[in-house]
């Protein structure tokens, strides 16, 4: 274990974590929501520091990011744990388990962050990805692997539920390049009923990543009968468009998956008319996902033509120059 950061100690050994949204008050003995950071005796140490889960060489465009180094692979990442408990997590098996079950994967060898830039290096990758589970609740590792990362001319990139304090962000923010934030609802009341989590501070920080230059796309996974409503998807839609029409919104295709098996798959018509609502309300760049033969190519915003083709996450055609349109020669927003 290694002793957390973001934390203040409190009376009678309570300490009082500052990590992310929930500010938990954990007592002596007692792990915090995210059931991996414990109080021991007043001090509050985090499980995941080392303990690497899973790990995989990914396409960036699987994260997914489309305007941020889009052909390029990213080294990814997970450690145990989450600070959500929704039921329709795709990676369930290792994001609600926490440290505290007899058995819980923790990894029999240690990987130190320098062996995972080492390992990012290795295998020609220009990014390393913090992802599959909630990179906010592995902080500690995370900032110390992005903060080598950068000092070897790598990325860093958070796919994250966006829970995570002002502080937690700032604290990352010069070592983090990109961000792909789960906006999974527009309703404070689905976020309780469905994540035990609530809506406004996922709100703020993408606010707040946009204001700290961190290259940010939204990623939305479509629901039928829980988010899919015309009102819901335009109160988001909105309102990434008050932040940033260019900020890419990916609208996703639900598969039935851990509680959520007696829901059915989200139809394609659904994702067309989200994907319509998003560019309705101004979004120069709305992309379906987990979808086939639609929903995302990259579009020129101003002459129309084909920058990006895509293959799920295969680029098939590819019409820039570094960060201009090839054919208009109009700047595209995004890291190319």
């Amino acid at each position: 274990m290694k002793e957390a950061l973001l934390y203040e100690k409190l009376n009678a050994r309570v300490v009082h974590c500052y990590l992310c949204a929930h500010y938990c008050k954990i007592a002596n003995n007692k792990f915090g929501l995210c059931g991996v950071r414990e109080n021991v005796g007043g001090v509050l140490y985090t499980h995941t520091y080392g303990n690497v889960v899973a790990s995989h060489i990914d396409p960036i465009e699987k994260k997914p990011l489309y305007h941020f180094l889009p052909g390029s692979n990213s080294f990814s990442i997970a450690t145990i744990g989450c600070n959500f408990r929704c039921g329709f997590c795709q990676n369930w098996e290792i994001s609600q388990e926490p440290a505290y079950n007899e058995g819980a994967r923790l990894s029999e060898e240690e990987f130190l962050p320098q062996d995972l830039v080492e390992e990012a290096l290795r295998n020609d990758c220009p990014s390393i990805s913090y992802t599959y589970t909630e990179p906010t609740i592995f902080f500690e590792y995370a900032y110390e692997t992005a903060k080598l990362a950068k000092a070897k001319g790598l990325r860093n990139v958070f796919v994250t539920n966006g829970y995570m304090t002002k502080d937690c962000l700032k604290e990352i923010a010069p070592y983090l390049n990109a961000a792909n934030v789960d906006l999974k609802f527009f309703k404070d009341s689905s976020y309780r009923k469905i994540c035990s989590a609530s809506l406004g501070p996922v709100l703020d920080s993408i606010k707040l990543m946009k204001d700290l230059g961190i290259w940010v796309e939204i990623t939305t996974l479509v629901i039928p009968g829980e988010n899919d409503s015309e009102d819901e998807l335009s109160g988001i839609a909105k309102f990434i468009s008050g932040v940033d029409k260019n900020i890419p919104w990916h609208v996703s295709r639900f598969h039935p998956d851990y509680k959520f098996t007696g829901y059915i798959t989200t139809p394609e018509e659904t994702l067309k008319k989200a994907k319509s609502i998003g560019e309705g309300m101004g979004l120069k760049f709305v992309y379906a996902g987990n979808v086939c033969g639609w929903g995302n190519d990259t579009l020129c915003p101003f002459c129309g033509k084909v920058l990006i083709k895509r293959d799920v996450f295969n680029i098939m055609e590819y019409h820039m120059r570094e960060n201009k349109c090839a054919y208009c020669q109009n700047t595209i927003p995004g890291v190319f």
